[in-house]
């Protein structure tokens, strides 16, 4: 603190200089707040009930199919466990039937492996408009593909499906999945009690991909091209390729639908 000169009463005195005002303290800086990511838990079980309203239709017709194959699982002497654990790990829905003859004849490992291939090679075409891009992780994509079937694939590529997220993708998947299962395994439980004059189980399947087939024609909108080229695969690989229709005629429609595409979408070129 200093001093200074005043004249007072014609004396001159001494007075204390008013001290010099201290800085301000700096205002303590507040740390910024750090984004909290949003919850997870309702955008995930909002997503989870959309796709079990979605999957509950396929869920329903699952429920029969299951049922028999558990009951054939333990007609053919096998113990009860298989019926879900083939539907779990397997998941082929059709081959898993021709599986159980498979088992019991003890046919060669080779042999199960190209029945496998031949019945299911139709997923690998499936792949080409399968929306496997909106599914977030590798082990989302991983186990997106090995759970891809042929419901959750005429489900996630109808039109009202474009908008889907992944997880509700990942969750309709999941949801088909545990149908089978435990539709299985409840047949297999039950089987016993089902008596023999029950036919026509083994129609659910049919039944069912004749809906589906149904849903997506009437979303084309009027385009018939499509389904009478799939009709024309069918007749040509029938008549080319009888031995192997169902792989044929997958290659030509999808060679059709491919040249189409190509045909359709070309710009024309610039003068």
């Amino acid at each position: 603190m200093g001093t200074r000169s005043a004249v007072t009463g014609g004396r001159l005195q001494s007075v204390p200089a008013a001290p010099e005002s201290e800085p301000a303290a700096p205002e303590p800086v507040s740390a910024a707040p750090e984004s909290v990511p949003a919850a997870p838990g309702p955008a995930t079980r909002s997503e989870a009930r959309a796709a079990f309203k979605d999957s509950l239709g396929v869920g329903l017709a699952f429920l029969p199919l299951g049922l028999a194959f558990g009951a054939l699982v333990t007609q053919s002497e096998l113990p009860w466990w298989w019926a879900g654990l083939s539907a779990a790990l397997a998941f082929g829905g059709s081959f898993e039937f021709l599986l159980i003859g498979l088992v019991t004849a003890a046919a060669p490992l080779a042999a199960i492996a190209l029945s496998a291939f031949m019945v299911n090679v139709r997923h690998v075409f499936y792949a080409l408009s399968f929306p496997l891009h909106r599914v977030n992780g590798r082990v989302g994509k991983a186990y997106s593909t090995y759970a891809l079937c042929d419901e959750a694939y005429a489900l996630t590529t109808d039109e009202q499906a474009r908008s889907w997220p992944g997880r509700r993708i990942l969750w309709l998947q999941f949801l088909l999945h545990l149908y089978w299962a435990g539709s299985s395994t409840a047949g297999a439980l039950l089987g016993s009690l089902l008596p023999d004059s029950v036919t026509g189980l083994d129609f659910a399947l049919t039944a069912l991909f004749t809906v589906l087939a149904l849903d997506a024609v009437r979303n084309l909108r009027g385009d018939l091209p499509t389904p009478a080229l799939a009709l024309l695969s069918a007749l040509a690989a029938r008549l080319l390729f009888p031995g192997q229709m169902l792989l044929a005629a997958f290659a030509l429609f999808t060679a059709g639908l491919l040249a189409r595409h190509v045909t359709t979408h070309r710009e024309p070129g610039h003068a």
